[in-house]
């Protein structure tokens, strides 16, 4: 705690007598991504944040919260403001924890505020953290000198009460066509949890480079993490790197699924052990990016080994319940072939005290009812999903795959799946893509971002932003609140935020951006 107890008292009587500024601003809505389930405007004097204005917490648990608010709220306007283990008083941004509150979702959150007071008011730790990004939302990104900081500084009176749509809402890296470093991947964390997405998948073997030591198998990086599309030097994570980045992600409420891709897109792991082949020899490494030419060798049980040794070591670096088993594209593999090791490979999984997540081609085995289908290509899977009773998660390629270009002119990305502007990214509904798919089975919203064009951190933005933002409204907020005439606006408001954080992304002509400050 920042002062004694002496100290809030005195900060405490003082502030009971100090008049407070009587500033008439309504509660705006227009900067806030994901739209929230429902706003209230009251009558009355805005609270407005002051040099005297403190922040308290009623829980040990949320001081890391108060200090990254008022961590915030130092940087934009440069009060350093006291934050404090109390109860909500006068003058005061109050963070509550209360497991009653409007909807059973973890996640739900409510932001009240008077002139007297602004309280913050959650579920849970993760719905502090989203009532937090939602206020920091409300607030400018920097003081303009000149214009009233109280003013600025100010949130209408009303009430904000907000909960996710789906529990799942997320974006998958692909670190295996090229590899980005540990710093570059904790960066696309921090630009999920931006706009209260809450998982990360790590797309971390395909057959130009395996990205995470295994020690029961040192030559998968030490052979095929040593390249990538294009011939480049590769690279791996070790453990402790990996650790690092599940670490970082959690603390931000962001849960990492690693995806290890089987039977297919295997060629790192064939060039590193020649006995995963049929015939015992060692492929070449592979620097293209065509696919569905490779798999491994179904009927070896050393195939069967190296899946458990592979995937209990990943287990025990991974607190999330999930471990992502690919499946897709699996061409060469006879389907029988394919069924047999996918059904034998969730029990491997499961052995390990996971639940497997494959792209939507697994429903064609036998599933246990855990199993989780990732749609991304077949409709009719997607529906076989649902006939047994799975739960899917919904990422189809012509609507979300990161890596489609946004017209045909766009330098970076590919078009297979067509291109995706903006708009067309955000006018489409997970419950309403195929008939047997609806909000009882559908586990939640995932955007890919494949890697076989992108190189740098500056890639990896472009095509991340701004579409990044509409996927997680889509995850986030209710359908029959979804506009694209009102979300073009708000995201519009995103720009100064993309500016400071200085992400270089896509100046789409179909958002009504400021022309007078935009860079170059």
């Amino acid at each position: 705690m920042k002062y004694s107890i002496l100290a809030l008292l005195l900060f405490t009587l003082w502030s009971c007598t100090e008049p407070l500024p009587e500033i008439n601003k309504t509660l705006d809505t227009s900067t806030l991504v994901p739209l929230p389930v429902e706003v209230v405007e009251d009558e009355g004097y805005a609270f407005s944040i002051n040099p005297s204005t403190k922040i308290t917490y009623e829980e040990a648990a949320l001081s890391t919260q108060a200090e990254a608010l008022a961590a915030h709220i130092q940087e934009v306007a440069g009060y350093d403001l006291m934050t404090a283990e109390g109860a909500p008083c006068r003058n005061c941004i109050s963070l509550v924890l209360d497991s009653l509150l409007i909807s059973d979702s973890p996640e739900a959150y409510q932001i009240s505020s008077n002139q007297e007071y602004l309280q913050l008011t959650a579920n849970s730790s993760a719905g502090m953290y989203y009532a937090v990004r939602t206020l920091q939302q409300l607030l400018p990104v920097a003081i303009v000198e000149g214009q009233p900081k109280d003013t600025l500084m100010a949130i209408g009176a009303g009430r904000i009460s907000d909960y996710p749509r789906y529990g799942y809402r997320g974006s998958m890296l692909d670190v295996a066509r090229h590899f980005f470093s540990v710093a570059d991947v904790k960066r696309y964390i921090d630009y999920l949890a931006a706009y209260k997405m809450n998982v990360l998948h790590l797309h971390l073997s395909d057959d130009q480079g395996w990205r995470i030591e295994i020690k029961s198998w040192p030559k998968l990086t030490e052979i095929g993490g040593s390249t990538e599309v294009g011939g480049g030097e590769g690279g791996f994570y070790t453990q402790e790197e990996y650790k690092d980045i599940v670490q970082y992600a959690a603390d931000r409420h962001i849960m990492v699924i690693p995806e290890i891709d089987m039977p297919g897109h295997t060629n790192s792991a064939l060039a590193s052990y020649p006995e995963l082949n049929c015939d015992g020899k060692a492929t070449e490494l592979y620097t293209g990016t065509q696919v569905g030419f490779s798999t491994l060798c179904t009927d070896k049980e050393v195939v069967y080994q190296f899946v458990d040794d592979v995937f209990r070591e990943l287990a025990e670096l991974t607190p999330g319940p999930y471990l992502h088993i690919g499946g897709d594209e699996s061409h060469v593999t006879a389907k029988p072939d394919y069924i047999k090791f996918v059904t034998r490979v969730q029990e491997i999984v499961a052995s390990h005290g996971k639940q497997l997540v494959g792209w939507d081609e697994v429903v064609t085995a036998e599933l246990n009812e855990d199993a989780i289908a990732q749609y991304w290509a077949s409709p009719d899977n997607a529906n076989t999903a649902a006939d047994k009773d799975l739960k899917v998660i919904i990422s189809p390629a012509k609507y979300a795959y990161l890596d489609m270009k946004y017209d045909t002119t766009t330098e970076l990305g590919l078009t297979w799946a067509g291109t995706i502007e903006v708009d067309e990214g955000y006018q489409w509904d997970p419950a309403e893509l195929e008939d047997k798919l609806n909000d009882d089975n559908i586990l939640g919203v995932e955007a890919p971002l494949w890697g076989e064009t992108i190189e740098t951190l500056d890639d990896i933005e472009f095509l991340l932003f701004p579409r990044i933002i509409g996927y997680a409204e889509i995850g986030w907020t209710p359908a029959g609140q979804r506009d694209w005439s009102d979300y073009r606006e708000r995201l519009a408001a995103q720009q100064a935020w993309l500016d400071q954080q200085g992400i270089n992304y896509y100046r789409s002509p179909k958002v009504p951006w400021d022309a007078n400050k935009m860079q170059n």
